[in-house]
């Protein structure tokens, strides 16, 4: 159910961050999203460099890429940065330009995976618009999450340590007559349990991963694991405390999610469309 809406295409932050920057927001509460500056037309550049404008929409773009998606305003002095920060990246771009680096071949292929990335995304901005989710939509969406996801939750604890023979070492304790709370506080590797003995609360068996659910699942109320469980995080010893049905989170806790699920399936099914239409010759 915790699904989140990503386009295939989307654009990683291809720039670093200013550092300037990232400290002087850490002293701002976040404010009202970073809006372009009306007064100045996007037509107008906000600077030249050798000839060359350096956009104000270019800048806006930039700004939004460094913000990442975060909710805040800049001051004069972070602006200058900003600016400061894209005139340097003009100048080395443009010397790189004579050096004739955009012809080696791995510069040329970088920038051409970034140009379809940025005009996939926008194509699908564009696809998508105007298709936001019916209810109806979002209702069949709910019930098919329902019907797929894992009803039982489980109640467990875990020994983890670093090989079998310090894990079978617990097994043969545990069989003596041993707590399995103690041993878990006195040799676990797993800080965030071990101070609880161990004890891991109600999970569903997806959130674990596959060697620890499925030993976890093969085991009936009060049962320790016969043999130790190799995960990649070491060697576990696992009790099951109890299970229980797990309800459904209700339609509106996750309705977003919903709404991400269904534009993203949408958009799947355009992209098979384009596939079905188009030649394509694998090669590697």
């Amino acid at each position: 159910m915790s699904q989140f809406f990503r386009t295939p295409w989307t654009v990683a932050s291809t720039v670093l961050a200013i550092a300037a920057l990232a400290a002087c927001g850490k002293t701002q509460q976040p404010a009202a999203p970073a809006a372009a500056d009306k007064s100045v037309p996007a037509a107008v550049p906000v600077a030249i460099v050798n000839g060359t404008a350096i956009s104000r929409t270019e800048y806006d773009i930039y700004v939004k890429g460094l913000l990442q998606g975060k909710q805040q305003d800049l001051t004069p002095e972070q602006k200058n940065q900003v600016l400061d920060e894209m005139i340097s990246m003009e100048l080395m771009a443009a010397q790189a330009e004579k050096d004739g680096l955009d012809k080696d071949l791995d510069t040329a292929a970088q920038l051409e995976v970034l140009r379809m990335r940025v005009l996939a995304d926008a194509a699908s901005q564009k696809i998508m618009k105007g298709q936001e989710p019916t209810d109806a939509q979002l209702h069949a969406e709910y019930e098919t999450a329902v019907v797929s996801m894992d009803k039982t939750e489980y109640h467990a604890r875990h020994i983890l340590v670093a090989s079998k023979d310090q894990a079978e070492q617990i097994i043969k304790k545990l069989k003596g007559g041993a707590k399995f709370q103690d041993l878990a506080k006195t040799q676990s590797l797993d800080t965030g349990s071990k101070a609880t003995g161990g004890d891991l609360g109600w999970f569903t068996t997806p959130r674990m991963v596959k060697p620890f659910a499925d030993a976890v699942k093969a085991l009936k109320k009060g049962e320790i694991t016969p043999e130790p469980v190799q995960t990649q995080y070491g060697w576990h010893v696992i009790q099951l405390e109890d299970t229980r049905e797990a309800a459904p989170p209700p339609f509106d806790q996750v309705k977003a999610q919903l709404v991400n699920s269904v534009i993203r399936k949408k958009l799947q099914a355009y992209v098979e469309d384009l596939k079905k239409n188009a030649k394509i010759e694998k090669k590697l």
